[in-house]
């Protein structure tokens, strides 16, 4: 199959545009504990969502899973639950730093780590430096990190000009101690996700085989990994509920359930949509296809600082700190257009 890095490059977009998304829903919850929402919306961002999907796009889904080999499965569903970690953890990233901060250096982690091992891991990283399209394919991974790292700046910079109160206005439980630990360790271990897909590829070469389309290859592969990571969150969720006594949320009749349960599954399902939009844009990126990761993590920094400026989260910030969130996100559109070009050129070559 031709490769399409543009088409590959905009469905990065709307996946990065659901993942910086997903966590506005939440805010429509009301009543209840932090660890009872985030597994309400879980069931379908990680159970509903992905065999839906794949039941209407991969033909012969249940074949495609038994015939599948058994060490891709093993890995997918263990990445899986590393990834499930890294997600959990990012969820209390953000409720310690707010969207805007807990993305960027969340985010930063990720990038470098999904991007960069796999093809360490495989031995391609070293031809990339002889050819002109790995190089400007590494270039445009460069800019994307010096992007994350300005924003990041930007974070920084607010964390030092706002007084408490100021901080704890749009972030009611804002940590920036905690919520900087929590967000290192959750964007390494987010970066599984990468490993996932690539340990899942025998499972899309064989769907392909079973008649899936070139662009839905990755459908059955989600709903291996995604298992992984609800087995990691149902697990501390359920745990949390136990110790803060939250398990009756479910059932609370002082709490308007219905609307936690419809804002819990739109988060969820926004969830879901960032990863299949990405299993789409991975089809289409050519020989440096891990450079997706990239792709992905850059956008969702853009539209979460987007939403993170029209929550206000910058509130009470200079224009020079003001300015320099506007400068990483240029920064960040820059990378996506070296990247995508750089793909451009492997492609033709």
């Amino acid at each position: 199959m031709v490769s399409n890095p543009f088409l590959g490059v905009m469905l990065h977009a709307i996946g990065g545009l659901a993942a910086g998304s997903f966590y506005i829903p939440f805010k429509g919850v009301r009543g209840w504990a932090w660890e009872s929402y985030w597994l309400a919306g879980g069931v379908m961002s990680w159970i509903v969502a992905p065999w839906v999907v794949a039941a209407f796009t991969t033909p012969d889904l249940f074949a495609v899973l038994t015939e599948a080999p058994k060490d891709s499965l093993f890995w997918s569903y263990v990445f899986g639950m590393l990834w499930g970690v890294g997600g959990l953890t990012f969820g209390l990233s953000m409720r310690y730093l707010g969207i805007s901060l807990g993305y960027a250096i969340a985010l930063g982690f990720c990038a470098a780590m999904g991007t960069l091992i796999p093809p360490l891991f495989t031995g391609e990283l070293s031809g990339m430096l002889t050819a002109s399209s790995g190089r400007v394919v590494l270039a445009g991974v460069a800019v994307c990190v010096l992007g994350i790292a300005v924003c990041g700046h930007a974070g920084i910079r607010k964390e030092r000009e706002l007084p408490e109160s100021g901080k704890t206005a749009v972030i009611a439980e804002f940590n920036f101690a905690r919520g900087v630990w929590v967000a290192v360790f959750a964007g390494v271990m987010s970066a599984c996700m990468s490993f996932g897909i690539n340990a899942g590829k025998p499972i899309a070469a064989l769907a392909v085989e079973h008649g899936t389309a070139h662009l839905w290859q990755n459908t059955p592969v989600f709903i291996v990994i995604l298992a992984g990571g609800f087995t990691t969150n149902f697990v501390w969720c359920v745990y949390l509920n136990r110790r803060n006594k939250s398990g009756g949320d479910y059932l609370r009749r002082d709490t308007p359930l219905l609307p936690n349960y419809l804002f819990s599954a739109l988060a969820g399902l926004t969830w879901y949509l960032q990863f299949m939009f990405y299993g789409m844009g991975t089809t289409q990126m050519g020989r440096y296809d891990f450079a997706s990761w990239t792709l992905h993590m850059a956008f969702i920094i853009v539209f979460s600082n987007i939403w993170a400026l029209a929550l206000r989260e910058w509130r009470g910030c200079s224009k020079r700190t003001t300015a320099w969130i506007f400068a990483g996100l240029l920064v960040l559109f820059l990378s996506t257009v070296v990247i995508g070009y750089g793909n451009k050129l492997a492609g033709a070559s």
